[in-house]
C-alpha cells in the first residue's frame, strides 16, 4: 500500500546516537512531501481522467454497437424493399403480357369479323352483278324481241299494204 503524502510529513524517526542530522532530514522530508503529494495529486487526477475516457469509450462502444445494429436493420430493410420492388415490377410486368395478349386476341378477332363481312360483302357484291347482269341481259333480250317483232310488223305491214 502506498504512503500518503500525511503519513509521510507525519512520520517521525527515533533519536539515536550520532544519527543524520535532524533538521537536514526534516528539510528532507519536507521536500519530498510536496513532491509525493503533487504526484499523489496527478495521479488522482490521472485516475479521474482515465475513468471519464474509460466511461467515454464505453459510450462509445454503445453507440458503435448501436449503428451497427442500425446499419445492419438499415440494410435488411433495404434488401427487403429491394425485393418488394423486384416482386412488384414482376407481377406489374405478368398483368402487362397479360393484357397485351388479350388486346391482341381481341384485335385478332375484330379483325377476322372484318375479313368475314368483306367476305360477305365480296359474295353479296358478285351476287348483285350476276343477277343485274342477267336482268340486263333479259333487257337487252326483250328490247330485242320488241324489235325483231317491230321489224317483223313492220314487214307485215308493209308487205299487207
Amino acid at each position: 500500500m502506498a504512503l500518503t503524502p500525511l503519513e509521510i510529513h507525519n512520520k517521525e524517526f527515533r533519536k539515536a546516537f550520532r544519527g543524520y542530522d535532524e533538521e537536514e532530514v526534516d528539510e528532507f522530508l519536507d521536500q519530498l512531501v510536496k513532491d509525493y503529494e503533487k504526484l499523489y495529486k496527478e495521479n488522482l487526477d490521472l485516475r479521474e481522467t482515465l475513468a471519464a475516457k474509460d466511461s467515454n469509450i464505453g459510450q462509445y462502444k454503445d453507440l458503435e454497437e448501436t449503428l451497427k445494429k442500425t446499419l445492419v436493420v438499415a440494410q435488411q430493410t433495404a434488401d427487403d424493399l429491394k425485393s418488394s420492388a423486384v416482386r412488384e415490377s414482376e407481377v406489374i410486368i405478368k398483368e402487362a403480357h397479360l393484357k397485351a395478349e388479350q388486346v391482341i386476341a381481341i384485335a385478332e378477332e375484330k379483325a377476322q369479323a372484318h375479313l368475314r363481312q368483306y367476305e360477305d360483302i365480296q359474295k353479296e357484291a358478285k351476287k348483285f352483278k350476276v343477277k343485274f347482269r342477267s336482268f340486263l341481259l333479259s333487257q337487252l333480250e326483250l328490247i330485242s324481241d320488241e324489235s325483231n317483232e317491230s321489224n317483223e310488223q313492220t314487214k307485215l305491214n308493209i308487205e299487207s299494204a
